[in-house]
């Protein structure tokens, strides 16, 4: 019986363009999101190409000057010969730290605009290269870029609330209720046999759409973890839009009519995706706030400057402490290169308690949105879209300790061939450090979207278990 009802109000959805209508107008707009995810992503691999594509034409050329130099066929200053580490390590030398989109990363642009996805690592403090990141276009940071997640997050639920408002009402109102009641059939049955055409109609396209577009934009669905990730996404949409239908149904339950179904939606769309993670968003920054860039910009303006009037004072305090380091030479007044190593360090210690305040600040901003996260749906679909595109804080925060790691073992390198003046061959471009990401442990990323899919499981079987109750009680006749 189910099974010829579904069949039934698949015909009468065929013969009302409206529904047929609005589902394509999901599907352009999720087609449209994912050209749009695919193209920053083109746009990420296309950067991080020309910058490792400049990283090796600029050491080419360092090889080929270094014989010129030796031969004395041309002359360098010391500011500029590649021979000296102190040079090398800040200009000519210098390496990218990158860290590449991610398979699913055309599925959701996230931050992953906001953050930047590449350092240029040089001997300098860190602060030099962690704050040169490019300009972005205004625009797209104040309203965020037209991707598969906006669309899956914003549109989705409305599509689902637009086919699903009037499940029961309209029926009544036609006078119709009744006489399939009259059927033995129950109004639970009636009410299944109208939602699952349209959550398949729906559904689908939510899934295959952004697939499509996966595959589309050239992701390897071999690559490791992309397959997971791709169940993931699957899972996290199709709970986020059982939401949607759960909240209809019991909408629909109490027995008021359209009219009144499609505002009580409309609000509370408006409450779970728009009110609740704006209203979260002020109590973290009010309970949180961030230290300006601004403040860590004239920290380590005012630090650097502190520092190198002091150069010489610094580099003496350094050599106390780093005794192994001192050149073999005695006496001699110290060059620009070693008094730069002292100035470094002073200016990364004096900067460091504004960055571990802003760390705390971020860590505490996480906290709260992790424990108050569960009260919107959106929140948590978001994350996990974030998580599994690759454009989450927590990947960026693990490519920021892979940086930092790689820019010590940089300085590690060159500072004692700085301090001890010894020069480099071409020989040495071959031993420079080199920057390899690694990605989360796949397990970590798991556990998270599992606690995210829970988290999106629960509101709908809460949601499910009183409407169903509610249908027993339903209102056949009046209004």
């Amino acid at each position: 019986m189910l099974f010829s009802l579904m069949k039934y109000e698949w015909r009468n959805l065929s013969a009302d363009r409206t529904p047929l209508a609005i589902a394509l107008l999901l599907g352009a707009a999720l087609a449209y999101g994912a050209w749009n995810g695919s193209q920053w992503v083109n746009f990420q691999r296309t950067a991080i190409q020309s910058a490792l594509q400049e990283e090796q034409e600029r050491l080419r050329g360092v090889r080929a000057e270094i014989p010129k130099i030796e031969s004395g066929e041309i002359k360098a200053s010391p500011f500029t010969d590649p021979r000296l580490p102190q040079a090398l390590g800040r200009g000519p030398g210098a390496r990218y730290a990158v860290m590449p989109p991610s398979a699913l990363g055309a599925l959701a642009v996230g931050q992953s605009d906001l953050y930047p996805y590449y350092f240029k690592v040089t001997t300098g403090s860190k602060q030099t290269f962690l704050n040169a990141d490019e300009i972005e276009n205004p625009v797209h940071l104040l309203a965020g870029r037209f991707d598969l997640s906006f669309v899956l997050l914003y549109l989705f639920p409305l599509v689902i609330l637009a086919c699903s408002y009037n499940l029961v009402s309209a029926e009544k109102e036609g006078g119709t209720l009744a006489l399939a009641l009259s059927q033995p059939v129950t109004l639970p049955a009636l009410v299944m046999a109208k939602l699952l055409p349209r959550a398949a109609l729906v559904m689908t396209l939510a899934v295959l759409l952004p697939l499509a577009g996966v595959v589309m934009g050239g992701t390897n669905l071999s690559a490791d973890g992309a397959g997971v990730r791709l169940l993931f996404w699957i899972a996290i949409t199709a709970a986020y839009g059982a939401f949607w239908f759960a909240l209809a149904v019991a909408v629909n339950a109490l027995g008021r009519s359209s009219a009144t179904n499609a505002m009580a939606l409309a609000g509370l769309w408006l409450m779970f995706v728009v009110v609740i993670p704006s209203v979260l968003n002020v109590a973290v920054k009010a309970a949180y706030p961030v230290p300006s860039r601004v403040d860590l910009i004239q920290a380590t303006r005012v630090a650097g400057d502190a520092a190198t009037r002091q150069g010489s004072k610094l580099l003496a305090r350094y050599l106390e402490d780093h005794p192994e380091m001192a050149p073999a030479e005695k006496g001699g007044a110290p060059d620009f290169g070693t008094i730069q190593v002292a100035v470094s360090e002073a200016t990364e210690r004096a900067v460091q308690p504004v960055l571990d305040r802003f760390d705390a600040q971020v860590a505490g901003q996480q906290r709260i949105v992790d424990r108050f996260r569960y009260l919107s749906p959106a929140i948590v679909a978001q994350s996990a879209f974030n998580d599994l595109a690759g454009a989450s804080a927590q990947r960026y925060s693990h490519f920021l300790a892979q940086a930092d790691q790689y820019h010590r073992q940089w300085r590690e390198y060159f500072v004692p061939r700085i301090l001890r003046k010894v020069k480099l061959s071409t020989a040495d471009l071959d031993q420079l450090p080199t920057f390899r990401y690694r990605e989360e442990d796949l397990s970590d990323i798991a556990s998270r979207l599992q606690i995210a899919f829970l988290g999106l499981l629960i509101p709908v079987l809460l949601v499910a278990f009183p409407a169903w109750r509610w249908l027993g009680r339903y209102p056949i006749a009046g209004s």
